[in-house]
């Protein structure tokens, strides 16, 4: 079921015209905990993620060392080659994002400092396997950035995770982090966000400071784009390509290619259009049992991303 699912998705990501695909995630249980599914040395009660429509993700806490993770990205990126004849972009979970299993209080004969030394190396691991696989890009999912600010305002806990992100970064060579980017949103599960009450302002400086060569910023559901596209221009470094997102998936309105050709031209009096690409804001269904959007309209809004992109470059001549 899988497969015939990662097939679907495919043939219709490449019928949009878009000129670099993902496979969907479609058998990942979810962006964030695939490295560890089914992993041993885990318990259920563990951190807790509330959504503004009142429902909750809980991540599992981890009981035992040494951390290793169980599933590596790229055994998903080899499916997916199977079936593309375009390149693909492959999804990877932050090492922040999984720091989050180590408890407070935490594990016997096992300290943290010696968890987190594992976990950049499986990190960098599951990166460097997309990346020798032939990934066109690896997108490190680090959602939890802006969620981050609103569990510690100080941006105490924002500096650690973009320390230990750096961590694994540091340990690829400028060639490879080009093909490496980062992907923030205020979450997207089930219609719902964790973090979209949070200032764009207290998370995008720090966010610059990652280093990759590339950025996939949710900002089609901002309400004052323009305010945070003059925070992008003030941090973002010259050797950094900023993809802005033109879609929302957590609208069930369909957007016109003219209004995303809109967002582009916006987007494009503050991005030098070396710089500039488009992207969607999040995933369609990050986790496996979200079944608010429906595949129809993803593919509906993914096909208005690609042919207002198009329009937009057509208006600037580029």
């Amino acid at each position: 079921m899988y497969e015939q699912a990662v097939c679907d998705t495919i043939q219709r990501f490449e019928a949009t015209g878009s000129p670099v695909i993902t496979d969907g995630e479609q058998s990942k249980p979810s962006f964030l905990s695939y490295p560890i599914h089914g992993l041993e040395t885990l318990a259920p009660d563990g951190v807790t993620i509330a959504f503004a429509d009142g429902h909750v993700r809980q991540l599992p806490r981890l009981t035992a060392g040494p951390f290793r993770y169980r599933t590596y990205a790229d055994t998903f990126l080899e499916e997916a080659k199977r079936h593309a004849r375009v390149p693909i972009k492959q999804a990877v979970i932050s090492a922040s994002a999984l720091s989050l299993l180590y408890p407070q209080d935490g594990v016997s004969g096992y300290s943290r400092a010696a968890f987190l030394d594992d976990l950049v190396r499986e990190a960098e691991r599951d990166i460097r396997r997309c990346l020798t696989k032939g990934a066109h890009n690896v997108q490190i999912d680090f959602t939890e950035g802006r969620l981050s600010v609103k569990l510690d305002p100080t941006n105490q806990l924002l500096g650690a995770f973009v320390g230990l992100n750096n961590r694994v970064l540091e340990r690829f060579t400028r060639a490879e982090r080009k093909r490496i980017g980062v992907h923030t949103c205020p979450g997207g599960d089930k219609d719902s966000t964790h973090s979209a009450d949070v200032d764009y302002g207290q998370l995008l400086p720090s966010l610059f400071e990652l280093n990759v060569g590339n950025f996939y910023i949710q900002l089609a559901s901002e309400k004052d784009r323009g305010r945070i596209l003059a925070i992008i221009k003030e941090h973002a470094k010259p050797d950094q390509k900023i993809f802005v997102g033109v879609i929302d998936p957590i609208n069930p309105r369909i957007e016109t290619p003219e209004e995303v050709r809109d967002h582009v031209l916006e987007a494009a009096e503050f991005i030098p259009l070396p710089q500039l690409g488009t992207t969607d804001d999040c995933g369609f269904a990050p986790f496996g049992d979200d079944t608010s959007t429906s595949r129809d309209t993803a593919f509906a809004k993914i096909h208005a991303r690609v042919t207002g992109t198009k329009l937009a470059a057509q208006a600037l001549r580029v």
